[in-house]
């Protein structure tokens, strides 16, 4: 029987000819930056931590976590996850879960007991945060990370600031909350608390710098006609109320105003305090809801109701009353004239939070407008020392871009006190959905994290969203598709015609050997993610 045709060329075959001289385009491996550390507020290296995650290293996934971060289990329960909107792997399936394995890894840590590693060297500088909420204990953190002694002082009687004022326990449990902000006092951060400054310029003295990040505390307020009877509360209040003895008494009907997430937190925690009806009253449609939709359609599995395009022009004794809105030529809402009336035992304002400046009257060289402080690119206000974060500087107020805030700001108090200028890395390419290879990725459905039945959601403040298990958080942490940077997955390596490619061992990646690479590109175009760019030959 005849044998096929065939040529098997041996490497020393290829080798002999310095097939390099051909070249006009040559390959380069590159680091590209994946679009969920991009878009991370609190600048987290997650493609970092999760390659160590997905490989079972999970101190080491939670040591490059804090690097960055320290409230990992907080923040893999309130994260807004951006990094999850802008994930690639999106186009392909679905987004990794990254807060899930960021939940997973914080809770692994609490459960192991790990701690950060204390600094070597003590500055013996001194440096005041005031505000023990999410900007100012990455702040004092970092700081402390960096040498430094930080105290903290906070008006509140217990450390958290709005993460325990403005967060239901049902979304942050308050174990978690205390064991993560103990384990940043056990770097030495000392935390004054139920210390209100009232003036920032007296406090300073005996510091080396401060840190300004006071939560946004004081809930707006709205001109409501009401009745002396009426009873108008607002949504912070409420809120912060719930971590008293005393559970505020809302009654069986209460109206919520407001479109944000705090309204949606004032309604559920109105539902499980007893209250047969919860209604926000929102003068916009669904789609302009600031509030985000996995929180809405959580509350409205819950039994909240929504009305629409409606504001309240009067409240009474044991009503309000509500007009209909209509939408314009320009989608905005304007009044129709049509009035409807609302049983309600109780109303709360849900319209957004203000700082109190008032720590800051007098001290020189502060600009305040729109009722937040101004501060150059290092996070310093107009007076020197003097810096400002989270809630108190022209912002997005989440505690993910909070937490961003202290670490930024540490940097720079950091650099200031050594009388240098920190200057921010330069960012790599972006690492797209067009450079991937996605042929080489097989689909793979996202882990849903599991919820509270819904019977016991309506009458408890446990917990809605579980985590997931090590099986689960390992499967999530392997979706990742490595956007960028190479994983080592030999096909440069594999197929390469000119034997061009060398391997350097385990996690040292590979080289081209330029004597004998005639710049095919074969590599870059079968490279999964790609992390190899093809560049013109300098002739």
């Amino acid at each position: 029987m005849r044998k096929p045709f065939a040529i098997t060329l041996d490497p020393g075959s290829s080798l002999a000819n310095h097939t390099g001289t051909w070249r006009t385009m040559r390959p380069v491996y590159v680091d590209r930056l994946p679009p969920c550390n991009l878009a991370c507020p609190a600048g987290e290296n997650i493609q970092g931590w999760l390659a160590h995650a997905e490989s079972g290293k999970y101190e080491a996934a939670w040591r490059v976590l804090t690097a960055d971060n320290p409230l990992p289990a907080v923040m893999g329960r309130v994260c807004y996850h951006p990094c999850e909107t802008s994930c690639n792997r999106a186009a392909l399936d679905s987004a990794v879960g990254i807060n899930s394995v960021e939940r997973f890894l914080g809770d692994e840590a609490l459960k192991r007991g790990w701690q950060f590693e204390k600094p070597g060297q003590r500055t013996g500088r001194r440096i005041l945060v005031i505000g023990a909420g999410p900007s100012g204990l990455s702040a004092a953190y970092h700081l402390a990370r960096a040498g430094h002694d930080v105290v903290i002082r906070d008006a509140g009687p217990y450390a958290g600031g709005m993460m325990r004022f403005g967060i239901p326990k049902y979304r942050l449990p308050r174990d978690v909350l205390d064991a993560e902000v103990a384990r940043i006092a056990a770097l030495g951060v000392s935390m004054e608390l139920n210390t209100k400054v009232g003036n920032i310029a007296e406090s300073m003295k005996g510091f080396d710098a401060a840190f300004l990040a006071v939560g946004a505390h004081i809930g707006k307020r709205a001109y409501i006609p009401a009745g002396s009877s009426a009873r108008i509360l607002d949504a912070v209040s409420v809120l912060r109320s719930m971590e008293g003895a005393e559970k505020p008494s809302l009654g069986r009907r209460v109206v919520v105003y407001g479109g944000g997430n705090t309204a949606l937190d004032v309604a559920r925690t109105a539902r499980r305090l007893g209250a047969e009806e919860a209604i926000i009253v929102y003068r916009r449609t669904r789609e302009k809801m600031p509030a985000h939709d996995f929180e809405l359609e959580e509350a409205l599995q819950e039994g909240v109701l929504v009305k629409w395009l409606s504001t309240i022009k009067h409240a009474g004794e044991a009503s309000i009353t509500v007009e209909k809105m209509a939408l314009d030529d320009k989608g905005f809402p304007q009044p129709t004239g049509e009035f409807e009336t609302l049983a309600a035992d109780s109303v709360v304002l849900a319209l957004g939070q203000d700082v109190d400046l008032g720590l800051l009257d007098k001290v020189p060289g502060i600009e305040r407008k729109d009722g937040v402080v101004r501060v150059g690119a290092n996070m310093m206000t107009g007076h020197p020392g003097l810096f400002a974060g989270g809630d108190m500087v022209p912002s997005e107020r989440t505690v993910t871009v909070a937490v961003g805030h202290g670490k930024k700001a540490a940097r720079h108090i950091d650099a200031w006190l050594r009388d240098q200028t920190y200057v921010k890395a330069e960012k790599h390419e972006a690492a797209t959905f067009d450079k991937l290879n996605t042929w080489y990725y097989s689909d793979a459905p996202k882990t849903v994290r599991p919820m509270l039945e819904l019977l016991r959601r309506q009458s408890s403040f446990d917990e809605v969203q579980g985590g997931l298990d090590e099986s689960n958080a390992l499967f999530e942490a392997r979706r990742c598709l490595s956007c960028g940077n190479c994983f080592e997955c030999d096909n440069c390596y594999g197929v390469c015609p000119d034997n061009a490619v060398i391997k350097l061992g385990p996690g040292k990646g590979f080289q081209f050997n330029y004597d004998y690479c005639k710049g095919c590109g074969l590599c870059a175009a079968e490279c999964p993610c790609g992390a190899i760019k093809m560049v013109p030959e300098e002739i």
